[in-house]
């Protein structure tokens, strides 16, 4: 059986830096599945889109959307989604994060900036007006936990709070002792900074504002790293379990809820319909004979 066509779908950006790295991603997923077809396609600023993608695929070929995306939001939820219910035998597959994976990739670029246990931590994401984009950040902070002592908290780029200047701003007031406090307010200088880890996939417009955001240290994106490409695949493979497990059961439900014919009746034997045939004219003389019009 083929494998379906791979669409790893991506954000977008017009950052020069930032494609390269993108594509160099599906390269690497490539790479690690050879003869897998994989396509380029992006739901924003580049092209090309990914509605125009689907809506070019053979015809009769199934294909599987990944987003090359860190968690779910707008554009999972309403631009894949919808491109892919225009396209039958398409599915789509979930985001790349969060995965402990992705907490192990980041505590690698902390320890790549000297980041020590006495820094204080912002772990800054894009944002989405989604809610469920804020759980998949949070859980993420949470494996990022398991792994670092570090006081950390999330903040976003935009559509979610806080935003990145505002957590950066709480957590120096936090180094400092309180607003306005010094040594004579309390305040103890244990020589930490305050640092954002950008969960973020590749430079871009995003990863700009980290750098303005008033934070001592900035780590780099996720990419370049083999991680990213291992989870691209691993979230194809689910996705493609997934939909032949549904065709494997589509016919037994189809079966399960089709309705129940009635039974048939067994067609009258001739003796039968002979005395049914007989009793009918005998009532119906007794009618005539006794209650004549």
């Amino acid at each position: 059986m083929n494998s379906p066509i791979m669409i790893a779908c991506a954000h977008g950006t017009s950052n020069t830096q930032g494609a390269a790295e993108v594509n160099a991603l599906r390269a690497a997923i490539a790479e690690l599945r050879p003869g897998l077809d994989v396509r380029e396609a992006y739901v924003d600023v580049q092209q090309p889109d990914l509605v125009d993608v689907v809506a070019g695929l053979p015809e009769g070929e199934a294909a599987v959307v990944v987003p090359l995306l860190l968690s779910v939001g707008y554009h999972v939820k309403v631009d894949i989604a919808r491109a892919v219910k225009s396209r039958p035998g398409s599915a789509a597959a979930a985001p790349l994060g969060p995965d402990p994976r992705l907490a192990a990739l980041l505590d690698q670029r902390l320890r790549e900036a000297g980041v020590t246990d006495n820094d204080v931590i912002v772990l800054a994401a894009a944002g989405s007006s989604n809610p469920n984009a804020a759980v998949s950040v949070e859980e993420l902070l949470g494996q990022l936990r398991e792994l670092r002592s570090n006081r950390m908290v999330a903040a976003y780029g935009a559509s979610a709070k806080p935003s990145v200047p505002d957590a950066v701003a709480m957590l120096r007031e936090e180094l400092e002792g309180g607003a306005g406090a010094g040594e004579s307010a309390g305040a103890v200088d244990v020589g930490g900074r305050v640092v954002i880890a950008s969960y973020l996939l590749a430079p871009g417009f995003f990863h700009d504002q980290l750098a303005k955001a008033g934070a001592d240290v900035v780590t780099e994106p996720l990419l370049p790293s083999p991680v990213l490409a291992e989870i691209a695949l691993d979230r194809y493979d689910a996705a493609v379990a997934k939909a032949r497990e549904a065709a494997a059961h589509a016919p037994l439900e189809k079966a399960a809820h089709a309705p129940a014919q009635a039974p048939q009746k067994a067609p009258a034997e001739p003796g039968a319909n002979a005395q049914q045939g007989g009793l009918f004219k005998a009532v119906r003389r007794f009618v005539t004979k006794y209650f004549p019009r």
